[in-house]
């Protein structure tokens, strides 16, 4: 009798063995330590949704407008933190500006996605915050977003991004400045991204890296992600200037390589534009020629300035890192 009880309570801890294991995660059942298990789990925390999938559910939540209680300050909810930076360009052999927004209790144990956030003609670091254009509120747009669900914790950077050789600031609208704004590019790769990505917490690859600018910044953001398309997942443009297909890249040659394709390409465009006028509209076209799946996104009565600013960046933040 002692015998049988004795092997029927080995197979009962047999049984109770395998079944343990088979509900084990696979890399436990196959020795995976706890700490090779818990990186499978974050892993798979920032897997995003397919460009289709993404560009979807964009067309299916786009808001012409800005929800009022969206540019709020709201004293029951927690807004991010600006820092104002210093880094030395060796591209320009000297030093530059950013404006840093940080996540609501910034950690440095948690990888955050970047989002930069481009300026116009004229502008520097401070004229997308309330410094420039007090109408945009992108601080409060982030950070209710972020505490309703409907955007993720991210940092935004917010650069200088005339790039002279020799002059520090814009004096005039003409081929040679424009040249200037369009040689960010090479600041951005060579010492802006590598800093942030030094200096803070942050998410690398492309579907945790996003661009978008304002007028000749959104020329910018969209000469940036088609020549950049691997380190540049989402792309925004609002009331983006003209010249691109000019001086950066035929028309032709906007389109995306097979695997690069952007989780978001979105352009903005306001109807009393007197500045652009229907050059976003032209962007657009080309992308429609091209095939190029992407968001279009008119606001009546927005003009060149925060009414279509900020209705670009409430769907933009929603849109991304998904």
């Amino acid at each position: 009798m002692k015998r049988i009880l004795a092997f029927l309570t080995a197979g009962l801890l047999l049984l109770s063995a395998c079944a343990d294991q088979a509900g084990a995660p696979a890399d436990l059942r196959e020795g995976g330590s706890e700490t090779e298990i818990s990186e499978t789990v974050e892993e798979e925390k920032t897997v995003r949704t397919s460009p289709k999938e993404n560009l979807e559910f964009a067309e299916e939540n786009l808001s012409e407008f800005t929800p009022s209680a969206a540019t709020v300050l709201d004293t029951s909810k927690k807004y991010g933190e600006f820092e104002h930076i210093t880094y030395h360009s060796d591209y320009l052999d000297r030093d530059r500006y950013a404006n840093i927004l940080l996540p609501a209790d910034y950690s440095e144990d948690k990888k955050y996605p970047v989002l930069y956030a481009l300026h116009g003609y004229w502008g520097d670091e401070y004229s997308l915050l309330d410094q420039g254009d007090g109408s945009i509120k992108f601080r409060e747009v982030l950070g209710n977003l972020i505490s309703e669900g409907e955007a993720a914790e991210m940092i935004v950077v917010f650069p200088d991004i005339f790039c002279h050789p020799t002059k520090e600031d814009c004096d005039g609208m003409n081929p040679e400045n424009n040249k200037a704004y369009d040689d960010f590019i090479n600041e951005l790769s060579e010492e802006l991204m590598p800093y942030i990505e030094e200096n803070y917490s942050v998410a690398t690859g492309r579907e945790n890296t996003a661009i978008t600018g304002f007028s000749m910044g959104g020329r910018e953001s969209l000469n940036i992600g088609i020549k950049m398309a691997d380190k540049f997942g989402y792309i925004g443009a609002v009331c983006p200037a003209p010249g691109l297909t000019d001086d950066c890249v035929k028309a032709e040659d906007m389109v995306f390589a097979e695997g690069e394709e952007p989780y978001l390409l979105m352009i903005s465009a306001g109807s009393n534009d007197t500045v652009v006028y229907n050059n976003p509209e032209m962007y657009h076209n080309i992308f429609t020629d091209n095939d190029v799946p992407h968001l279009w996104h008119m606001v009546t009565g927005g003009e060149h300035w925060g009414k279509t600013i900020c209705p670009h960046i409430y769907n933009f933040l929603r849109f991304i890192f998904r």
